[in-house]
């Protein structure tokens, strides 16, 4: 990593410091709008990506940024950010304390080739949590060094997913959810892609899965993930990509045994079957 490249963590943290601190001026009294069926805006998205873009434009001119609410500059310079300034917006909206500002810069590849993520920061503001990480530097919370769990198996293990604010009842992620609850010791959806990695990466977590994300929801907590000792793929093990819209994340040990329950889920394979809701019926006409 370069010098430069060195000195963007620091600076990270001090706008998403910022951000947070703007959204939880916000936080139980925000006005609410909808983009599509339930997919929410607020203007405390808008005013935090507002802040976000104009500390990184001030501090790094010719940079490129990608956010979750609509900026796109694309000038072919050789870093590009991606934004969420308000990760779990159905949750903020609910006041529900569950949401956190993620940042990351890519160094761009060449055409044809995969960049890579040089540093990243989650904030959560509302548990004051900083989540940081620098390629090949590894990972930390609030300064201290963090680290994947030690879970070793599926059957102990706490893991998470998402569900899409629009048409989830189109999302074959409850397919998935079914066949994995019954195998796991838990699992969690907390409505934050970020931070849902960044748990993995703290080890709260032991595993994550999700659908049809945008880079800007992944792109901080995948690299927080790599540097903290988990491992990211697809569900078929593939490299995951800046543009993937599938994750899979883990502590690595269990990384094998998560995506072959995952894969036994597409291909129909040693399947539980859902409980007979009618004789639940029949147990309360009685």
């Amino acid at each position: 990593m370069s010098p430069a490249e060195s000195n963007f963590v620091p600076k990270m943290q001090v706008i998403a410091r910022e951000a947070g601190e703007l959204l939880m001026q916000y936080f139980g009294k925000v006005e609410i709008e909808y983009k599509g069926d339930v997919d929410l805006v607020t203007k405390a998205d808008r005013e935090a990506e507002k802040l976000i873009v104009e500390r990184i434009h001030a501090q790094w001119p010719t940079h490129d940024i990608t956010g979750e609410e609509g900026t796109n500059t694309k000038t072919g310079s050789e870093y590009r950010w991606y934004i969420d300034p308000l990760d779990g917006t159905t949750n903020f909206a609910h006041g529900y304390p569950v949401f956190c500002v993620s940042i990351a810069v890519e160094k761009v590849g060449i055409p044809g080739k995969e960049g890579e993520r040089v540093a990243a920061v989650v904030f959560d503001p509302s548990r004051n949590e900083m989540f940081s990480a620098e390629k090949g530097s590894g990972a930390e919370l609030n300064g201290r060094t963090m680290r994947v769990s030690k879970t070793p198996t599926i059957g102990e293990s706490l893991v998470a997913t998402g569900f899409p604010s629009q048409k989830r009842h189109k999302n074959p992620n409850i397919h998935f959810y079914h066949q994995i609850t019954m195998r796991t010791h838990g699992i969690r959806r907390a409505g934050s892609a970020a931070l849902d990695l960044t748990y993995v990466a703290c080890g709260r977590f032991d595993g994550y899965w999700e659908f049809n994300l945008n880079p800007w929801d992944t792109a901080a907590g995948v690299l927080l993930v790599q540097e903290a000792g988990g491992t990211v793929t697809k569900i078929w093990n593939e490299p995951f990509e800046m543009a993937s819209r599938e994750v899979v994340a883990s502590n690595t040990i269990l990384h094998p045994e998560l995506l072959r329950e995952l894969q036994g889920v597409l291909e129909n394979r040693d399947q539980e079957e859902l409980p007979d809701v009618r004789e639940l019926a029949r147990t309360k006409r009685n």
